[in-house]
């Protein structure tokens, strides 16, 4: 049998960059709506949730067609709280209602607007062909490249962030390719999660998107961002495309 894949959409109701962040609006609709209308177009999730502390999060979730099956904790909504308590909760929490396991878990976190069906499906068959212990999504970091770093010491002197000769000096081009995450997806074993306390484990696997999808909405100029993006494939007639497919 296929293994059983859980998601989870973990949105907490305070947030001290955006107030209300997940429901913040944009293109008129909250914040939170894009991951669940990419969470409703997966043919690989067999259940996805909405794990949220916050009525209004859990009432505008529901209104968009999001499971919210439980409110969290409090002690697991402080903005201290790391990511894996909070998708170990979940995943046991479901576990205990749907009366069996499942083998993986998916984090699709609500600020990252431009993830797709696509992307959820496609790194979930990821995991499963490579039989890795997690997958995670990234983006190429392009011109922010840690060659290119620097660090402010002994007043003002300025000195390179990685030791290196002058190759930080070449364009972005001819720099060999580095990857950061972009907080879209997360996918994870359940041994993994629950009995190892890690979200990577010992084989962790790249799922790899393009700067477009990989928008994350932290600050207050991401949204502005992401927003420009929206207007500019409506504009082009691609909005539907790029972030519902």
């Amino acid at each position: 049998m296929p293994p059983t894949v859980l998601g989870v959409i973990p949105a907490r109701g305070g947030s001290k960059s955006i107030p209300r962040k997940n429901l913040v609006p944009l293109a008129g609709k909250p914040l939170i709506a894009y991951t669940i209308e990419a969470a409703k177009r997966s043919a690989r999730l067999d259940r996805w949730i909405v794990s949220t502390d916050s009525e209004e999060i859990a009432t505008v979730s529901r209104a968009v067609g999001a499971q919210v099956p439980f409110l969290r904790p409090a002690e697991l909504a402080a903005d201290t709280v790391l990511s894996l308590p909070v998708m170990q909760h979940a995943l046991r929490a479901l576990e205990r209602m749907d009366g069996r396991p499942y083998d993986i878990a998916v984090m699709l976190q609500p600020t990252c607007p431009f993830r797709s069906a696509a992307d959820i499906d496609a790194a979930i068959d990821l995991l499963i062909s490579t039989l890795a212990d997690a997958v995670i999504s990234v983006v190429e970091v392009g011109g922010h490249h840690p060659l290119r770093m620097k660090r402010i010491v002994d007043g003002n002197r300025l000195v390179n962030y990685v030791d290196q000769d002058e190759e930080n000096m070449r364009p972005r081009q001819q720099l060999p390719p580095v990857y950061i995450r972009n907080g879209a997806l997360y996918l994870t074993k359940r041994s993994v999660l629950l009995e190892d306390n890690s979200f990577t484990g010992r084989d962790c696997r790249a799922y790899v998107m393009p700067v477009e999808r990989s928008v994350n909405i932290d600050e207050v100029h991401d949204v502005f961002l992401a927003e420009s993006i929206l207007r500019h494939h409506a504009a082009a007639g691609a909005t539907a495309g790029m972030v519902t497919s």
